[in-house]
């Protein structure tokens, strides 16, 4: 602001030389400078402003980060006792997995706003600085082509706290939409494989179970390592049993016990084998059967 007001000011004063001298060339010579003085003194207190009200945004950043910082780390030790405790749970598993996933639904909402206002804050601090480098009487930005601006994706974080917040709310056109979005822009960041696992499971909850177990295995395929891989083999278990395919679903459930005994799914799919009255693993064939072989 403070090159913008120079450059103003030095346009002012080449004016002002450039009058003839005259009595009324003076008065005006003395309006203009007083002109002049109040916008300089307008800069100064709006620059002022913008100042106290950006460190007051940056404290509250900081502060929310780090409220989302200790949640995160509050979910993950509940996670953990839940899993040590999962043995003695019961039928009490199913009820805190599903608090568990709220929590962490939560926690990836909130860390997704927060960083939608860091990007706002960023964004007015690219913008102060474009106004305060650019001469006077110039452009401050180009603006892009129309085209452009509406090809252009939004932030990630942003995308996916929006597609979660529509999910939770049960606008699955609406989160099907953007997270389809999500994956189409964003495939390889590390909640990609969150938001398939959320297609998959509209698609289980509006009671299409072909189409669940489709979405199910992209999770299980192409993110295995993703922290929604136990739960979606559970969950595309549960459609395959809902399908009438009860071996496939047996199948499965006991793969995901094998794989991930310690989960909160694996405590879930045992308590399903149960009531089908299959057992956790499969058995194994007796001694004459092996000799026989």
């Amino acid at each position: 602001m403070k090159t913008g007001t120079q450059a103003f000011l030095a346009v002012a004063m080449a004016a002002m030389l450039a009058l003839p001298a005259s009595a009324g060339t003076k008065e005006q010579l003395i309006q203009l400078q007083t002109q002049v003085q109040a916008l300089q003194d307008q800069m100064a207190r709006m620059q002022q402003a913008f100042d106290e009200r950006m460190g007051v945004m940056k404290n509250l950043v900081e502060q929310t980060t780090d409220g989302v910082n200790k949640m995160s780390g509050t979910v993950t030790a509940l996670d953990k006792s839940v899993k040590s405790q999962s043995n003695d749970s019961g039928g009490k598993v199913d009820q805190l997995s599903t608090q568990v996933q709220a929590l962490q639904d939560s926690v990836d909402e909130l860390k997704g706003r927060v960083a939608k206002v860091s990007k706002q804050l960023e964004d007015m601090q690219n913008a102060a600085q474009n106004i305060n480098a650019s001469p006077a009487g110039s452009a401050v930005t180009s603006t892009p082509p129309k085209a452009e601006v509406q090809n252009q994706a939004p932030p990630a974080e942003v995308l996916y706290a929006n597609a979660l917040r529509d999910y939770n709310a049960a606008r699955y056109d609406l989160a099907q939409q953007e997270f389809t979005d999500y994956l189409q822009y964003y495939s390889n960041t590390d909640l990609a494989g969150n938001a398939q696992f959320y297609l998959a499971d509209m698609s289980f909850r509006q009671g299409n179970f072909a189409q669940a177990v489709t979405e199910y295995d992209k999770v299980l395929e192409q993110y295995p390592g993703g922290n929604k891989s136990a739960a979606a083999q559970l969950k595309k278990g549960y459609a395959l049993i809902e399908l009438g395919k009860r071996e496939e679903g047996v199948t499965e459930l006991r793969s995901l016990v094998s794989r991930y005994p310690r989960t909160i799914e694996a405590t879930q799919a045992r308590d399903r084998l149960k009531k089908l009255g299959a057992s956790p693993s499969a058995a194994k064939p007796s001694a004459a059967r092996r000799q026989s072989r």
